[in-house]
C-alpha cells in the first residue's frame, strides 16, 4: 500500500483515540476555531533555510506540516526558502537540503525560523547570517496583517537580530534564553509561546511542539490529534499563549 494512502487511513483512524488536551495550553480554542473558519485556501508555510541549520530544527517541523495537509482538504503548502540564491544548503551536521525556492515572505501564511550553529562563532549558522545581515533585514521586513512568525531554538536570536523579540514574550533553547533576555525579549518558561503573530519556541525537540501547536491553532484540534497520531509522538510541555 502506498505509505501516504496507510498514513492517511491510520491517522484517520487512531485520531479519534487521542483524548483532548494532548497539546498544553493556556488558552482555549477560539483563535484556532475562528482561524479555521477564516481559512478557505491552503495554509502556506515558509522554513526558512541557511547554511549551519540544525538539522531537527528544520525538517521536523516540515514533516508536521507536510502530515497535516492530509487533514485538510484545501491543503498545507509546505516549502524551504532562503534570502539567498537557491541551491543546496549544508546543514550543521553535514545533511544536504536543496532549497528551491526564495524568500517571499508576501506569499506566506507562517515563517518559520529554526537555529543552529549558536555555538560556532566563526562557523555557518545564526551568528553567520547576523554578520551577514541580510535574512534579519529581511525578517525585519516581513511582518504584515495575516503572517504569523514563529522560531524554534536558536532561530530566536535571528528574530532579535531583526528586532522582532523586543518586548515580546518568548522563549528559546535554554542556552540562549539569556541572550534573548539581554536583548530585550520577555523571556518565558515554556515550551511554546504564543503572542500572536510571533510565536516561539524551546531547543531543538521543540520544533514539533511549535510546529504541532500552530497546526492545532490554525487548522483545528482534529488536525493536530491526526498528526499526532500518524507520528505515534504526543506534543509536550506547556504552552504560553497571551491573553
Amino acid at each position: 500500500m502506498e505509505r501516504r494512502e496507510f498514513l492517511r487511513r491510520t491517522s484517520a483512524a487512531g485520531a479519534a483515540t487521542l483524548g483532548a488536551g494532548t497539546l498544553a495550553a493556556t488558552a482555549s480554542g477560539t483563535r484556532a476555531a475562528a482561524a479555521t473558519t477564516r481559512r478557505t485556501g491552503p495554509l502556506r508555510v515558509d522554513i526558512v533555510m541557511f547554511d549551519g541549520v540544525e538539522e531537527l530544527d528544520c525538517i521536523a517541523p516540515y514533516e508536521v506540516f507536510s502530515a497535516a495537509s492530509m487533514h485538510r482538504e484545501s491543503g498545507v503548502e509546505v516549502r524551504y526558502v532562503t534570502t539567498g540564491r537557491p541551491g543546496l544548503i549544508r546543514c550543521g551536521y553535514g545533511t544536504g537540503i536543496r532549497v528551491n525556492h526564495r524568500w517571499a515572505p508576501q506569499e506566506a501564511d507562517l515563517i518559520v525560523v529554526p537555529g543552529g550553529g549558536y555555538t560556532r562563532r566563526d562557523g555557518p549558522g545564526v551568528w553567520a547570517e547576523i554578520d551577514d545581515g541580510t535574512l534579519p533585514r529581511a525578517l525585519a521586513a516581513a511582518p504584515r496583517e495575516g503572517l504569523t512568525i514563529s522560531s524554534l531554538c536558536t532561530g530566536a536570536v535571528l528574530l532579535s537580530a531583526a528586532g522582532l523579540t523586543r518586548g515580546r514574550p518568548c522563549t528559546t533553547h535554554h542556552g540562549a534564553k539569556a541572550y534573548l533576555a539581554e536583548h530585550g525579549g520577555l523571556v518565558k518558561n515554556a515550551r511554546v509561546v504564543d503572542d500572536g503573530d510571533l510565536v516561539t519556541a524551546g531547543g531543538i525537540t521543540s520544533g514539533l511542539e511549535l510546529a504541532l501547536w500552530l497546526v492545532k491553532r490554525e487548522l483545528g484540534p482534529d488536525a493536530a490529534t491526526g498528526v499526532e497520531t500518524m507520528l505515534e509522538y504526543e506534543a509536550r510541555g506547556t504552552v504560553w499563549q497571551a491573553s
